[in-house]
């Protein structure tokens, strides 16, 4: 990912585990990002965090240190992740132990995949894709896409700051 371009971005935990079912987990990733936003390295847009895998309409604005922010985030988070698996669930905390020089659990699947946001009115289609993800048939986690409080679609919809780290995308593009 490039620094100072928007990008969709999708991460997802490795063999789909539904890791992020749990809101502990899912506050590990909030509070992550607001870190970021915090210091300055990201801006983010819009986000939703689903079972197995999160959406994010963000851009890098600088390097931390020497990782790229989303970089920081994933390894960051993996961190916290083990912290608490390691503390509630070491028999599922061993489902992401790998034979790796790098490191001993791997939690997100190495193809994140970013898309590049060309324009504004992509933004918003990805944006709304976001919003409604929890509502899909195979979810099923909120029949209005405002009930599901871990998206920015309160944040866009309903003034809810809640979520006062986010940016709103119609001041940048």
């Amino acid at each position: 990912m490039d620094l100072t371009e928007t990008y969709f971005y999708t991460a997802t935990i490795t063999n789909w585990t539904h890791l992020l079912k749990n809101d502990a987990f899912k506050n590990e990733i909030v509070n992550s990002l607001n870190f970021l936003v915090t210091k300055r390295k990201i801006k983010v847009y819009g986000f939703v965090i689903m079972p197995n895998h999160i959406h994010l309409i963000w851009r890098n604005l600088e390097m931390n240190g020497k990782e790229f922010p989303d970089e920081s985030f994933k390894k960051f988070t993996s961190h916290l992740f083990k912290n608490l698996l390691k503390k509630d669930d070491t028999i599922l905390l061993k489902s992401f132990l790998v034979n790796k020089a790098d490191r001993e659990y791997q939690f997100w699947m190495r193809n994140a995949l970013p898309i590049k946001i060309l324009s504004r009115e992509m933004l918003e289609q990805k944006l709304t894709y976001t919003h409604l993800n929890p509502l899909q048939a195979h979810w099923s986690l909120a029949t209005d896409p405002n009930d599901y409080f871990y998206s920015s679609c309160r944040y866009y919809e309903k003034m809810d700051f809640r979520f006062n780290w986010l940016t709103d995308y119609r001041t940048d593009f």
